[in-house]
């Protein structure tokens, strides 16, 4: 969605201030667009930031270990663990039968006795077969124990809408496991927020569940010297301003944020989630208060979505500082659609973001 927001910005000259949301606004990456990083002195792809992560973790711990299906002699069916296989070997790179019930489930009786696995879901469509696991045993068991047991695991995969895959691959997750208690759930945009969101989440003592964008996995982004360090990982529950502004508020996740609306003398405030659960519900009212409107974008139902939870968050802590209606965009309240023509009316579109903006601004003219 952050990828959809900076094609607009550009094109039609909005500036895009603040973002809400997690969920995948799956523009396609064929912008060109300036990507505000601090002290950035190298590029990398989402994808090797991901390998980077793993790789450096397993390393510095080895309880760490990586299962799942293809994720070691065909090396990821996204390339994800690539070379871990020959590094670290099959006993802490796992390859599984088709059968998510099965592997998950021994992943979570791996953490209960301490180690840190990372389970990998070739797509998080896949995850609902192992979803008993997922809730009832990895997500309720710290609670249920009285703090006795704790489930240092990381459920990681890409989640949402690719291209031409139809309605049983598409779906984004977000909303689902945003709203389970005991789990903690990041959906990264940029090279940076996937190898520091990883690196965090892996060492986290709870259950992670681990958001990527397919679209996103081949995407180059400036990467600072601070990133690049085996140390670096990024706070969990905190989101970022990819871009100040004082007009409107903008907030997404994932590959929904980047830049809109300067040419109309719009000045948008984008914020990028990262993180879904906890859900960094300072930063998003601050950023309100400023610009006094808002505007979320993801790609998930519209229904109990992630962007229904910001304006209700909203609503609750900073309604006298809204100069408008609070504007929600997200994917279509049907099944995605395979044919390609439709496929793209079920997911938010940059215009659809340009609107919207306009429509808070009262510039709808």
């Amino acid at each position: 969605m952050l990828g959809t927001l900076r094609q607009k910005v550009f094109s039609t000259g909005v500036s895009s201030s603040s973002v809400i949301g997690q969920s995948l606004l799956r523009i396609r990456p064929s912008f060109s667009a300036t990507r505000s990083y601090a002290s950035s002195v190298k590029e990398m792809t989402v994808r090797d930031a991901l390998n980077s992560a793993l790789d450096e973790e397993m390393s510095a711990d080895p309880k760490v270990f990586v299962m799942g299906e293809e994720v070691g002699e065909y090396q990821g069916a996204y390339k994800i663990t690539k070379g871990l296989l020959d590094k670290y070997g099959p006993e802490r790179v796992v390859d599984t039968p088709i059968t998510e019930a099965g592997f998950t489930g021994i992943g979570v009786g791996a953490a209960y006795h301490g180690l840190r696995p990372v389970i990998e879901f070739m797509t998080f469509n896949f995850s609902m077969q192992a979803i008993d696991h997922i809730i009832n045993s990895a997500a309720k068991s710290n609670y249920m124990s009285a703090g006795q047991i704790s489930v240092p695991i990381v459920f990681r995969g890409p989640n949402g809408a690719a291209a031409g895959v139809g309605a049983q691959h598409s779906q984004c997750y977000a909303a689902w496991f945003g709203s389970c208690p005991g789990l903690k759930v990041l959906a990264p945009y940029s090279s940076e927020d996937a190898r520091g969101l990883l690196k965090a989440a892996i060492r986290d003592p709870d259950p992670v569940v681990f958001l990527e964008n397919e679209l996103l996995y081949g995407e180059s982004f400036p990467i600072s010297a601070e990133a690049l360090d085996s140390s670096f990982a990024l706070p969990i529950g905190k989101a970022k301003i990819e871009r100040e502004g004082k007009d409107v508020t903008i907030v997404t996740y994932s590959k929904m944020a980047a830049e809109i609306l300067s040419k109309e003398g719009i000045s948008a405030e984008v914020i990028n989630l990262r993180s879904i659960r906890p859900l960094d519900r300072p930063a998003i009212n601050a950023s309100v208060r400023k610009t006094n409107r808002l505007i979320t974008v993801e790609e998930g139902f519209p229904q109990h979505g992630v962007g229904a939870e910001i304006c209700a968050s909203v609503v609750e802590e900073s309604f006298e500082y809204l100069d408008a209606p609070v504007e929600r965009i997200s994917g279509a309240d049907v099944p995605m659609p395979y044919a390609a023509n439709l496929e793209r009316m079920a997911v938010p579109q940059v215009e659809d973001i340009v609107r919207a903006a306009k429509r808070a601004c009262f510039r709808s003219s």
